[in-house]
C-alpha cells in the first residue's frame, strides 16, 4: 500500500486553528516554502539578537505543532506575515523542512522532507542538510529520466531555507547532486565515486566521515515513512557507529537501506524500516 504524502505523519500533524491558518496561504508549493521562510530563523543566524535560551531551545521541538505554537505565541499574525529574524521560530534545517512539509500537506500537495547533505553550503564540502520533496504532475512539471523514459510526475527538490539566495540557480528546483540523501551519498562512498571524509556537519571539526552518512541514510529511512526525527536523534547502533564500533554487518545494513530508499517502494520501505536497528524509539516520536 503506497504512502499517502499528501496527508500528515505524527510529525506534521497540525491542529485544525493551525489548518486555518494554513489554508490563508497559496496553494503553490514554492510560495508556501518561501512564507516557511520567513517563519523560521536559523540558529547560526542568531548571533546578534539577543534570544534567551528559552527561545533558542525551540531547535529541539519534534512536532511541527509545538513549533507553530512557538512561533504564534511570539507573534500571532498569520503565516503570510513575513517576520523579523528576532520574530521568528529559531529552527534548523529540519525545522524548514518540516514545517514546510505540514504546510504543503495542508493544501493538499504530496510532500516529504529528506535527510542527507548539500553540496552548496562549502566548496568541495557536503553539509548535512534536511530539504523538501513535493510530487508534481503533468507534461509541463516533468523532466526526463536519465534513462530517456518519462512518467506521470517526479519529486522535486526544494530548498526552503535558501529560496531566496544565491548558493544554486534554482533552489525551488535542485538539479541532480546538489542535495544528496544519506543513501545517495552512502552509495556514492561505497562506489568509490566520494571521500566520506567530505560528508559532515558544518561548524565542527569532529563530526565528518563515514558514520555522519550512516545516521544520514537511517534518518532519510525514517523521514521516508513519515518520522522525521532531529537532526541529532541517535536510535539503534547509530552511537556506536559514532564511535567507529560497528564492522562489516552494520556498513552491509546501511546498503540495504540505501538500496532501498532509492527504489523509493512503500512497502519495502516499511518492512525495512520496521526492522532491528532502524525502526525509531517511541520517546523519538512524541
Amino acid at each position: 500500500m503506497p504512502i499517502d504524502y499528501s496527508t500528515p505523519g505524527v510529525i506534521t500533524a497540525l491542529t485544525p486553528d493551525q489548518r486555518q491558518l494554513a489554508a490563508e496561504l497559496p496553494a503553490d508549493p514554492v510560495a508556501i516554502c518561501r512564507a516557511v521562510a520567513g517563519l523560521i530563523v536559523h540558529p547560526a543566524q542568531t548571533g546578534s539578537l539577543g534570544l534567551p535560551e528559552p527561545r533558542m531551545g525551540a531547535q529541539a521541538i519534534r512536532p511541527v505543532t509545538r513549533i507553530l505554537d512557538e512561533l504564534l505565541a511570539i507573534d500571532p499574525a498569520p503565516l503570510t506575515k513575513v517576520r523579523e529574524p528576532r520574530q521568528r521560530v529559531v529552527g534548523t534545517c529540519r525545522h524548514f523542512a518540516t514545517v514546510s512539509v505540514a504546510l504543503l500537506q495542508a493544501h493538499g500537495i504530496p510532500a516529504r522532507a529528506r535527510c542527507g547533505f548539500a553540496s552548496y553550503f562549502r566548496p568541495d564540502r557536503h553539509v548535512d542538510h534536511w530539504v523538501v520533496e513535493h510530487w508534481v504532475t503533468g507534461r509541463a512539471d516533468t523532466r526526463e529520466s536519465s534513462d530517456g523514459e518519462s512518467s506521470a510526475g517526479r519529486w522535486v527538490r526544494i530548498d526552503p531555507e535558501i529560496l531566496d539566495g544565491t548558493n544554486v540557480p534554482h533552489p525551488d528546483d535542485l538539479a541532480p547532486g546538489e542535495f544528496l540523501t544519506g543513501g545517495e551519498a552512502w552509495q556514492l562512498v561505497r562506489s568509490g565515486d566520494a571521500d566520506p571524509a567530505t560528508f559532515g556537519v558544518n561548524g565542527t571539526d569532529h563530526a565528518w566521515g563515514p558514520a555522519e552518512i550512516r545516521g544520514n541514510a537511517i534518518r532519510d529511512l525514517a523521514a521516508l515513512v513519515q518520522v522525521e526525527t532531529l537532526p541529532w536523534d541517535e536510535w539503534g547502533r547509530m552511537e556506536a557507529s559514532y564511535r567507529g564500533e560497528t564492522g562489516p554487518d552494520y556498513d552491509h545494513l546501511v546498503d540495504l537501506v540505501a538500496q532501498v530508499c532509492a527504489e523509493d517502494d512503500a512497502e519495502r520501505v516499511r518492512v525495512l524500516y520496521n526492522s532491528e536497528d532502524l525502526a525509531v524509539p517511541a520517546e523519538l516520536r512524541n
